[in-house]
Order: structure tokens, then C-alpha cells, then sequence
């Protein structure tokens, strides 16, 4: 009893500092797909879900593995950087993706209208002309040509395939 009347109703709706679970969640992955404009200098905004976790520590992006591009906060770059870094400099399969990783890095800056300026040998490998599908991806973001990501969906919408795809993950609920 003690105990639960320290806690008192910190987490009632409405109370200050409390966080819905959907915020919580939010603030731990990035979740969702949005659609976006790039405008004649190649900028673009990133939603303001993503942009608040992403501004709030350094970000930056590069060529992803699927003719995409990812969006990546300091602390998961540094993470990554460090597990590549480990490999060995004989094992040519490390090597090029180290060429992958930092060749095709950049830090990236907000402006005050919450975009960021993709460089523009990243937006000709992603494909990425005038518009562009922004996608939560857990740990990171995606950025994506409108037509390359309609074909993620529709890999992703055959129930079938996806299933058996899936399987060896065991992904369990409860």
C-alpha cells in the first residue's frame, strides 16, 4: 500500500509528465509512413514524430540496402560504426561495407522549417525526384522513391509469402 501511495495518480490522464503508451512507444521507435515534397534544393521535411527524437542528438543519412536511404540518429550510427569497425580489414566483404557506411554518410541539420537537405548523389541512388515516402522503421528511418516503396507494400501486402518470409523469426506475442 505504501508503495502505491507514493505513486499516487502520476500517471492519471491529464497529470503533467505523464506519457500516453502510444507516446511512449513513439519516442522508443519510429512508427508510420508519411509522404513528402522535396523542394528545388533537394530539401525535405521530416515529420515532426521523427524530427524531435532526430534533432534532439546529431542524425545522419545514407544509401540504404534497399535503393533506399536511412535516416539515423548519432547513437545508432556510433553503434553501427563500432560493429564494422571490429570486422577484420582482410575480410573484403567488411571492407566494402565500410565503403557502403561511411562513404555515403552524412551529419545532417534541421532548418527551422524542420527539413534537411539530402545530398544529391543520395537522392539520384534512392531514386528520389520530387517526392519522397518517409517510413518509421523501428531504430531508424527510411526515406523512399514513392514507386520503390509501393513496391515494398506490395511485397509486404501477399499474405502468403509473407508469411512463410517471416517465419524462422518466431515472432511471438505474450
Amino acid at each position: 500500500m505504501y508503495l502505491w501511495a507514493k505513486v499516487g495518480d502520476s500517471g492519471a490522464p491529464g497529470k503533467a509528465g505523464a506519457l500516453a503508451l502510444k507516446d511512449r512507444l513513439e519516442l522508443m521507435f519510429f512508427l508510420g509512413q508519411y509522404n513528402h515534397n522535396l523542394d528545388d534544393k533537394g530539401r525535405l521535411t521530416i515529420p515532426a514524430r521523427f524530427r524531435d527524437t532526430l534533432a534532439a542528438e546529431s542524425a545522419y543519412i545514407m544509401q540504404g540496402f534497399d535503393m533506399n536511404l536511412l535516416v539515423l540518429t548519432e547513437a545508432t550510427f556510433e553503434q553501427i560504426s563500432q560493429r564494422v569497425n571490429q570486422a577484420s580489414l582482410t575480410d573484403a566483404a567488411a571492407r566494402l561495407l565500410r565503403r557502403l557506411l561511411f562513404s555515403t554518410a552524412s551529419r545532417v541539420d534541421f532548418d527551422k522549417a524542420g527539413r534537411i537537405l539530402i545530398p544529391q548523389f543520395l537522392r539520384e541512388t534512392a531514386g528520389i525526384d520530387s517526392d519522397a515516402v518517409v517510413v518509421g522503421a523501428g531504430k531508424y528511418v527510411e526515406i523512399w522513391s514513392p514507386e520503390r516503396w509501393a513496391a515494398q507494400v506490395r511485397l509486404l501486402q501477399d499474405a502468403e509469402v509473407t508469411t512463410s518470409r517471416f517465419e524462422p523469426y518466431s515472432i511471438l506475442f505474450g
